[in-house]
């Protein structure tokens, strides 16, 4: 009987373990997708707007074009603007009214500090707390709960266009926080990486059409 419950502790333990090994394991790839650990570890502008955020996500992509062709893309996000270049008809099942555009939008090229994006009608609203043309464009919730910031890197292959995200769960409880790990982590990745692609390749696709004249 002695051995039996030992056997039995022992294989619920090893089970527990490796399941938790592979939660942080799987979880370190989805709030990191296509960064790398230098890119994840770095301190960006922006992170100086939420100190320790209970949830920070990196993710990156590389783009065949420089900064300047990747900004215009950047600076237009939002509703009723260029949209997210994700998946619109998810975002607007959210009440979201997002379109995202296939070409730049002069209207709304040239952002100052301070302006104000609102996420729909009951979403937050993200004020522009850094602003550093091709480089840094970063929003800070109005509540201070959220810092969303897009960062623009130089190398010999292009550019690196990283997201970050940095959230805070002040007040949430055990349940809500448990669905933001289960449901809400994995859901913006399936929608930044389609948002990061969506960008890539409309900046791409214009410097190919800039270098055709």
């Amino acid at each position: 009987m002695k051995n039996t419950t030992a056997l039995a502790i022992g294989t619920a333990t090893y089970v527990a373990g490796l399941g938790l090994g592979n939660s942080v394991l799987l979880r370190k790839r989805i709030v990191t997708w296509g960064a790398t650990r230098d890119e994840a570890e770095r301190t960006m502008p922006g992170d100086e707007l939420l100190a320790n955020p209970d949830i920070r996500t990196t993710r990156a992509i590389t783009v065949a074009a420089d900064p300047a062709a990747i900004w215009p893309w950047l600076v237009q996000i939002g509703p009723g603007r260029g949209g997210a270049y994700t998946y619109d008809w998810i975002e607007n099942l959210l009440g979201l009214d997002m379109h995202s555009a296939d070409e730049i939008l002069p209207e709304f090229q040239h952002p100052e500090l301070g302006d104000v994006i609102a996420l729909g009608t009951n979403g937050p609203r993200m004020r522009i707390g850094v602003l550093e043309a091709d480089r840094s464009l970063v929003f800070g919730s109005e509540d201070g709960k959220w810092v969303w910031s897009f960062n623009l890197y130089p190398e010999p292959a292009g550019t690196r266009l990283i997201s970050r995200n940095l959230i805070s769960l002040t007040g949430a409880s055990p349940l809500s926080r448990l669905f933001t790990r289960l449901v809400g982590e994995p859901g913006s990745l399936i929608m930044e990486r389609k948002m990061l692609s969506g960008i890539r390749t409309r900046a791409e696709r214009m410097v190919v059409s800039q270098s055709a004249f």
